[in-house]
């Protein structure tokens, strides 16, 4: 029997009658990663194309496009599974299969393009057709690699079958040519961290360390993630100081995790330092980290400190998503606070800088301020100041109909909800479900 056709009865056997292995490697998986595939996103005629037509056409019209977009130096298969498996996992599947078809037919000899394709079957969880593409390889005398096998136990994982990815994982312990590498156990690693499972993580962490890889930053991500997941922050901090004593800088997602850790714990002067950490790194700070920080400040009262955050994140030139975080953090503050006159300058000084509100929720605090206050006229002004740049929600709507009505304003309301509607784009494009309708010049909510 061919090694390959071995590769394929252990693997569609192993789903069913599980597998034996050394005490080193875990046992259980849960949940999927896709850690071997990277996706690009791009707009191409093909692609919509692709959506309107119906899925038995899918094969004829990339037949038709075969010779220009498919061979076009631009041409991304990550960016078209991705949208077509938006739109129709069938579609993405037959797209999958005719390039398969076609590689075949082409005598294709490079394994890195199998590798890509069995790795987009992650994406629709075909695990089937991913063991298809790995037998064509042995049909056609090219010999898989270790990209190969990474690719494959991707789409296990994917498609959540976790004896297949482990016994894929014995095969190419026992092998000489396919040996896991660093890849592989991040793969593992990862599925733990997502999955909370602590114990099996390190576990993970551990076999790789016994093989001879050392740590990258996709084994600090997880293994950072999966300690903040688990409360254990101690853990996650020395994951981190181990990673910079390294010389691996962090990705977004480690400072955020760490950043969040730092807030679970309230740990307000360290969540400030560590933000000044990341700016003396030249590191953006996201608007994720931005907006925990904000909550945090604000939670705990402290205008003076988040005040000086909004300063020093300018004068950083910070991206306006960033300011606007802090912003709407210190306009919160004074909204519930019920400090008019702070309010109104915070909302004035963001405005002028060219940032806008980007919720409702922060919208909604503001007007109820103004309830409180019963300061109406104040309300209007708010509103026309800020009516061109927002796009009001229907609880924003549903807040001024009740305010009004219990403040005895039915009149002024009419005159106000119409007045936002005009100056805003047409009702029918942007109010949901169409509550409103005009009868006898007033504008009625049903």
């Amino acid at each position: 029997m061919s090694f390959v056709r071995r590769v394929r009865v252990r693997v569609l056997a192993s789903t069913t009658k599980g597998l034996c292995f050394g005490s080193h490697i875990p046992q259980k998986l849960v949940n999927s990663q896709k850690n071997f595939c990277s996706y690009a996103s791009t707009s191409n005629p093909l692609i919509q194309r692709l959506i309107k037509e119906p899925t038995s056409r899918t094969k004829a019209v990339l037949d038709s496009e075969e010779n220009s977009i498919l061979k076009s130096f631009d041409f991304s298969w990550h960016a078209l599974i991705a949208a077509l498996n938006s739109s129709s996992t069938s579609k993405a599947v037959q797209a999958l299969e005719w390039r398969l078809e076609k590689m075949l037919k082409y005598d294709e000899r490079n394994p890195e393009q199998y590798s890509d394709l069995i790795c987009l079957c992650g994406e629709t969880r075909s695990l089937q057709l991913a063991i298809r593409a790995f037998l064509a390889m042995e049909s056609d005398g090219v010999k898989p690699t270790v990209d190969v096998f990474n690719s494959l136990i991707s789409v296990s994982l994917s498609s959540r079958n976790e004896m297949t990815a482990l016994s894929l994982f014995e095969i190419m312990e026992r092998s000489k040519d396919y040996k896991p590498n660093s890849k592989t156990y991040n793969a593992f690693i990862s599925m733990y961290s997502k999955a909370g499972n602590f114990n099996a993580m390190q576990e993970w962490a551990s076999a790789k360390t016994a093989a001879g890889f050392t740590a990258d930053l996709h084994t600090y991500e997880s293994l950072i993630s999966g300690s903040i997941k688990a409360k254990k922050f101690d853990l996650a901090g020395k994951y981190y100081d181990e990673m910079m004593s390294s010389g691996i800088i962090p990705n977004i997602t480690i400072l955020e995790k760490m950043f969040d850790g730092l807030c679970e714990q309230r740990h307000f002067a360290h969540a400030k330092e560590f933000v000044l950490h990341m700016l003396d790194h030249g590191w953006e700070i996201s608007a994720h980290i931005a907006h925990r920080l904000a909550g945090l400040y604000s939670e705990m009262g402290k205008i003076v400190e988040i005040e000086e955050l909004l300063q020093t994140l300018t004068e950083s030139n910070q991206n306006p998503e960033v300011l606007s975080q802090v912003h709407c953090g210190i306009i919160s503050m004074h909204a519930r606070a019920d400090r008019l006159d702070d309010m109104e300058y915070s909302v004035g000084r963001m405005l002028k800088h060219g940032i806008t509100f980007k919720s409702a929720e922060v919208i909604n605090m503001v007007i109820c301020s103004y309830f409180r206050k019963a300061a109406y006229d104040r309300l209007e002004l708010f509103l026309d100041h800020v009516k061109s740049s927002h796009r009001f929600s229907r609880s924003t709507y549903d807040l001024l109909v009740a305010g009004c009505r219990k403040a005895g304003l039915s009149d002024r309301l009419d005159t106000l909800l119409k007045d936002i509607i005009q100056s805003s784009r047409p009702v029918s494009k942007w109010l949901p479900r169409a509550p409103f309708q005009f009868r006898e010049g007033l504008l009625y909510l049903l």
